[in-house]
């Protein structure tokens, strides 16, 4: 049994809002205002973080005085190609798409720049498309990092901005990888930050990948569906561990991935305790956190989605009144035909001791909710 060092680092979570999250709540239609209309395109509901969103960002557009028409595609392309083309003739005077899959939207974007309608990326890059104007998102890469670093932490290894710890055990530890959904570039950022910090490892035996997947296409997750992980992890788990070897850690770049993995390791007889696996995540989800203080995930990423939709309504309201959109990226982000002007906001690593500094103090949950 190895032993591991829960050594926390302090954690500051930067400037939130005021604002106290938003409930989910049904598609909208169009809310009140008389500054014209706005297309929101979201890509689901079955994630609590994009109704978050949604609701975020149609709250911030009415507050300065928009109407906005939110819709949720449920992962089907083709519904929210549709979805958009409704929002172009509705009169939309401006888009901003969180999209399904990144590189599908370049004929109805054509038919937004031939209405002169601006295009705002939401989280995910759209590429392909000359026709996208700007990207609001989190630094990715950091996120990447920041997964990677809650798993050494985890493992005693380093604290969570990646310093290594006196006295650190040696390992080796058994660690698996998983990656989000190809067709979302968001997905290729956080694995090639992770990887940039647990690859070194990897090669001098500290971490050991006994599945041998380390490559992205092995370790992605299509749509990001937790039961797609659980059942991966299930065949890893009968793959390369009914020797009587343990799993120590799990590379895991989103909460419900995470649940997927940890009802996986519930069913092969893992319980919460010394052997119980180090698990990362992202998205805040309320029952991730719980997860977390219950032991059963370490860590989370948490991106404050109402700064981001405080930022993705700024471009859109800064571009109808005839300005230029704040950004602090101009290189980065590549769609494949165009740098796209990004937006970068920092990502937060949440881990049980500052759940509630993170989480509670800045009214993102409520100690109830969480269940504090």
């Amino acid at each position: 049994m190895k032993t591991k060092k829960f050594v926390l680092a302090t954690v500051a979570a930067g400037s939130m809002l005021a604002l106290a999250a938003c409930a989910p709540s049904s598609d909208s239609g169009s809310g009140g205002g008389d500054g014209g209309l706005i297309g929101v395109a979201m890509p689901t509901k079955s994630s609590e973080r994009w109704i978050q969103d949604g609701n975020a960002v149609k709250a911030a557009l009415e507050e300065q005085g928009y109407s906005v028409d939110l819709q949720y595609a449920e992962d089907d392309i083709p519904t929210q190609v549709s979805q958009i083309e409704n929002m172009i003739t509705k009169g939309a005077e401006a888009l901003i798409i969180a999209s399904i899959d990144g590189t599908t939207l370049s004929e109805v974007l054509q038919t937004a720049a031939d209405s002169d309608i601006p295009v705002i990326a939401y989280d995910r890059l759209i590429k392909g498309s000359e026709n996208v104007d700007y990207y609001a998102t989190f630094d990715n890469f950091l996120v990447g990092q920041q997964q990677a670093w809650t798993v050494l932490n985890g493992l005693g290894l380093t604290d969570l901005e990646g310093n290594a710890l006196d006295g650190a055990p040696e390992g080796p530890f058994n660690i698996e990888l998983f990656a989000g959904s190809l067709d979302d570039n968001n997905a290729f950022f956080f694995w090639d930050g992770a990887m940039d910090v647990l690859q070194p490892l990897i090669d001098d035996g500290t971490l050991v990948v006994k599945s041998g997947q380390t490559e992205i296409e092995q370790a992605a997750t299509l749509r990001w569906d937790g039961e797609t992980a659980q059942s991966r992890m299930e065949d890893l788990l009968t793959a390369n561990y009914s020797d009587g070897s343990k799993v120590d850690a799990v590379l895991s770049p989103y909460d419900g991935i995470s649940r997927g993995i940890i009802s996986a390791l519930t069913d092969a007889g893992y319980t919460v305790g010394d052997e119980w696996p180090i698990i990362s995540g992202q998205d805040a989800e309320v029952d991730s956190v719980k997860a977390i203080l219950s032991g059963e995930q370490y860590a989370t990423i948490f991106k404050d989605t109402r700064e981001l939709a405080k930022v993705a309504a700024g471009m859109a309201v800064a571009i109808l009144n005839g300005e230029e959109p704040e950004v602090n990226d101009t290189e980065t982000y590549d769609n494949d035909v165009k740098v796209v002007p990004s937006y970068l906001l920092a990502p937060v690593p949440v881990v049980k001791d500052n759940v509630e500094s993170a989480l509670v103090d800045t009214g993102y949950w409520t100690a109830e909710e969480l269940g504090l």
